[in-house]
């Protein structure tokens, strides 16, 4: 999970338009990004444990040190594709207007289409982490890395701290929304890799104002 500077009451500044990644750093991710989808591809033709670290190598093109270098298990390959949506979820949290309701702002942003689309191969990867103990550590570990970034846009938009136990319940909140409406759609269009946008959307949504009602126990 990356983390950009920000303004007070989550607006846009100047240094976030500045912070954009170098080239070297850009090809890094396009590398690493490769190297995750060969991953998936050949975790869903021949299953995790019977792949190795030196077969997404060479499906990549690229030295087994190259791909140790980027990544310290086969499983933990995947981990660019499976925050990629969390990335993006982020950086739209970033210009979150301090008038705005989250759920009327995640509504907007879907009828601008602020959303990722329905990626067939990260819809496959989501699947597979409910049957597969490692690949599903990797996706844990993914929504575990944004909780400090979402608590820290959420203590500067209310003026509180990060360390509030509000706050962090608050980021734990939308995060395990985000999470589950994630796998929602994920298994109930496994035969549906068209899917509409739409459908992501009222996943989201709807998960975001389970998440808003509270617990009725």
């Amino acid at each position: 999970m990356r983390e950009a500077p920000s303004a007070i009451q989550g607006q846009p500044t100047q240094a976030d338009d500045d912070a954009r990644p170098s080239l070297v750093q850009r090809r890094k991710e396009a590398l690493r990004s490769d190297i995750a989808r060969e991953a998936v591809r050949l975790f869903a033709t021949q299953g995790v444990t019977g792949t190795t670290g030196e077969q997404i190598a060479q499906a990549v093109g690229i030295s087994a040190r190259t791909l140790w270098r980027h990544f310290p298990t086969k499983e933990s390959c995947v981990l660019p594709l499976l925050s990629a949506g969390l990335d993006l979820a982020v950086d739209r949290l970033r210009h979150w207007p301090p008038e705005t309701r989250l759920l009327d702002f995640f509504a907007e942003s879907c009828q601008e289409g602020g959303l990722p689309p329905g990626d067939p191969v990260i819809l496959d990867l989501i699947r597979m982490t409910s049957t597969d103990p490692a690949l599903r550590s990797v996706w844990l570990q993914a929504h575990d890395d944004a909780l400090p970034v979402l608590a820290k846009l959420l203590a500067r938009r209310s003026g509180g701290d990060v360390d509030d136990l509000r706050v962090k319940v608050h980021a734990a909140t939308i995060n395990g929304a985000l999470r589950a409406a994630a796998e929602d759609f994920a298994r109930r269009f496994a035969d549906d890799p068209e899917a509409a946008d739409s459908e992501i959307a009222t996943c989201i949504l709807a998960a975001l104002r389970a998440a808003s009602e509270g617990l009725p126990y």
